[in-house]
């Protein structure tokens, strides 16, 4: 079975240039809603499908990248300067496949694969002159063309393609047309084409048998016009077969069944029947149960590489981090390889029960917080701290981390250059536990926040102290035993809570919260 080793693309939708290098056998792309994983998908399907019908029900002023559009109907307008779009696929271990070895490729080296080219007619070299002459902003689409070539230049036939694949994009798991594409992508990797040849074949003498057993006697007492039933190539068998479960159709079925139906019945390995499968989101629609179930089906599959766009953590950690691949919103054409994560950093994450290592991922900023008290009032401390600024306009996530998983959190941060204050309790030694403890973690970029007072060795502590005139007011009416700061400390989100709710607007800030505020905003 062969893989996909390279995507390249060239004035690709949002990417002027993007090169992606793939896992063999599981790749998760991950990014913000803007950031491209539905098109690095699209591409990818574009190219395997070698279907120029395709490209014309999307459409090319869709696929072309809009900032190269621009900056040509802003320079010279010459007909040598008009972009081209490019897309390819490198493979790797094509056994026998020596017609996809070629030089013809953006790298100019002998590589195995196929590409979509998308550039401009020579023959209509003059009226497109005639048409960049005007002045107007129409760029002339009507006269590229679209190859599908092999790195030889030979082309590559939709009915003869290197690999066999399948898209499912969930958010259009339940419309007629997707689910009549999949069932019939389906049936065309399970069944040979032997096997669909003598289908089609006995499926038309079927319809003929019907029109002569049961419309023979009404068409006998008919003139001109008689009943027949429709042979057409839109009406043949891979129109009319069906998915069912049960004897149910799939498309009767929630979104939710649909989507894990799809999904399962492509990961089968029955024959190898598909070489590559590519899902869109695969958590919408899902529950949490059946989420946890498609991922241990995605997890066991095998003879199939798998790529997965997602905005999970869930899926992302649980899966296998160390596989997912980060596209930017800011910057598209570098993505982010979480590769290098430690062994001992992606496990943990894969087990850690409610982990947001995705928001961290994403994110340009982050406050990391000891515990769900920090995080209740952290929004009403920044804003003390910096007035007139607040969290979400300064794009500033706060994330809530256990004590023990600081140093997770703050090594995925490092790889991916994202910037970082971890405000955390000193326990009673800040030079060995907020010092010493990160001494291999900090850097410009990521530092860590404490009290440098050991006998002020929790958030608590120091709110108290900070705030003792509100904080008895508050929590002092009905102690018996507990003191105000032990029943803090005792029920820190409830006390937290209260803060926020009676006093919120008028709270001393800690210093080091200060600190890690004016830090995190320079």
């Amino acid at each position: 079975m062969g893989t996909i080793r390279r995507l390249v693309l060239k004035n690709f939708k949002r990417f002027e240039a993007l090169e992606l290098e793939f896992d063999p056998e599981l790749n998760i792309l991950v990014g913000g809603n803007e950031a491209g994983k539905s098109s690095v998908l699209q591409a990818m399907d574009i190219v395997l499908s070698a279907s120029r019908s395709k490209v014309e029900a999307i459409g090319l002023e869709a696929l072309f990248n809009a900032d190269s559009i621009a900056k040509f109907l802003a320079g010279a307008r010459t007909v040598s300067d008009l972009p081209e779009l490019l897309i390819e696929i490198y493979f790797e271990d094509m056994l026998g496949r020596h017609d996809l070895d070629g030089r013809n490729n953006s790298k100019g080296a002998d590589n195995l694969g196929i590409k979509m080219v998308c550039k401009p007619v020579d023959e209509y070299t003059k009226e497109i002159q005639a048409i960049l002459a005007g002045e107007h902003e129409n760029f002339p689409f009507e006269y590229y063309s679209v190859h599908f070539l092999t790195f030889t230049d030979e082309i590559v036939s939709p009915y003869k393609k290197p690999l066999r694949h399948l898209l499912i994009d969930s958010s259009l798991i339940n419309n007629e047309h997707a689910t009549r594409e999949y069932t019939r992508s389906m049936y065309a990797a399970h069944a040979s084409v032997a096997q669909r040849n003598l289908h089609g074949f006995e499926y038309r003498k079927a319809k003929a048998k019907f029109k002569d057993d049961v419309f023979k006697t009404m068409n006998e007492g008919l003139d001109a016009y008689k009943f027949g039933v429709r042979t057409s190539p839109k009406a043949n068998i891979e129109t009319d077969i069906i998915i069912t479960e049960d004897d149910i159709p799939v498309d009767s079925k929630g979104k939710g069944r649909q989507c894990f139906i799809k999904t399962e019945f492509a990961l089968r390995n029955r024959e190898h029947a598909l070489n590559v499968l590519l899902l869109e989101e695969p958590e919408n629609h899902l529950s949490q149960v059946h989420m946890r179930k498609l991922i241990e089906r995605i997890r066991a599959s095998v003879k199939k590489q798998l790529f997965v766009a997602t905005h999970s953590s869930f899926i992302a950690t649980r899966l296998n981090l160390r596989k997912v691949l980060i596209l930017s919103e800011e910057n598209p054409s570098r993505p982010a390889k979480l590769k290098d994560l430690s062994p001992g950093t992606a496990e943990f994450f894969m087990k850690a029960p409610d982990n947001n290592v995705l928001e961290l991922a994403l994110c340009k900023k982050a406050i990391l917080v000891e515990g769900d008290a920090e995080f209740i009032l952290m929004e009403a401390l920044y804003e003390i701290s910096a007035p007139g600024c607040s969290l979400d306009a300064d794009g500033i996530h706060v994330i809530s981390v256990d004590g023990t998983s600081f140093k997770r959190y703050l090594e995925l941060a490092k790889l991916l250059g994202t910037k970082v204050a971890a405000i955390r309790d000193n326990d009673k030694d800040y030079a060995v536990n907020c010092v010493e403890n990160y001494a291999d973690y900090t850097s410009a970029s990521i530092r860590v926040f404490a009290d440098p007072d050991n006998a002020r060795h929790t958030f608590e502590v120091c709110m108290y102290q900070d705030n003792q005139a509100a904080c008895e007011q508050l929590f002092a009416a009905g102690r018996k035993t507990l003191s105000v700061e032990d029943y803090m400390l005792k029920n820190k989100t409830d006390a937290a809570f209260q803060l926020l709710e009676k006093k919120g607007a008028t709270l001393a800030v800690p210093g080091y919260i200060q600190q890690a505020v004016a830090w995190i905003r320079a």
